[in-house]
C-alpha cells in the first residue's frame, strides 16, 4: 500500500534547503536548490522506510497537514510544504529473483550506496515512479 506522507522544506540564511518529516523523526535531508532538496528529501524518505522493513518495524500512518501545521514547532523556519509517495513498511515484502546486466547492477549499487539507501528500495521506488508517470 502506498501513502503520502508531508514534507516540510525549511532553509535559514546561511544554509540550503532542509527537508525533514515530522512522520519519521530523524529522516531529514538538504540539497542546495528547492528542486534538490525535494529529490533528496524523497529518497531520505524511502530509504528510511526500507531500513524499517528491513528491522521489521511498522511504518506509522500518515498524519495530515493540518496537524502537523498546528505545531509551532513545525512551522519555524518553513518555507514550503510537499507531499512524498511512499511504500508502506507493513505491506508483506515478497523475494524475488532477477536477471540484471553486471554494468547495470555496478551502476545501480553505486548510486544507492552514495544515498544510503537499499538496492531493493531503489527497484520498487523507480518501478512505482514509472507505473505512476
Amino acid at each position: 500500500m502506498m501513502m503520502h506522507y508531508v514534507a516540510l522544506v525549511r532553509k535559514d540564511d546561511d544554509s540550503d534547503y532542509g527537508v525533514d518529516f515530522p512522520d519519521f523523526p530523524g529522516c531529514i535531508s538538504a540539497g542546495e536548490t528547492i528542486e534538490e532538496a525535494l529529490v533528496m528529501g524523497r529518497e531520505a524518505l524511502l530509504g528510511h522506510i526500507a531500513v524499517m522493513a528491513e528491522s521489521g518495524e511498522a511504518t506509522p500512518p500518515p498524519s495530515d497537514l493540518d496537524s502537523i501545521l498546528a505545531d509551532p514547532h513545525n512551522c519555524e523556519g518553513l518555507i514550503t510544504t510537499f507531499m512524498v509517495l511512499a511504500p508502506s513498511s507493513t505491506e508483506k515484502a515478497v523475494r524475488i529473483n532477477i536477471t540484471i546486466p553486471e554494468g547495470a547492477l555496478r551502476q545501480i549499487d553505486d548510486y544507492v550506496g552514495e544515498r544510503g539507501i537499499s538496492r531493493s528500495a531503489f527497484l520498487v521506488e523507480s518501478a512505482l515512479k514509472e507505473l505512476h508517470s
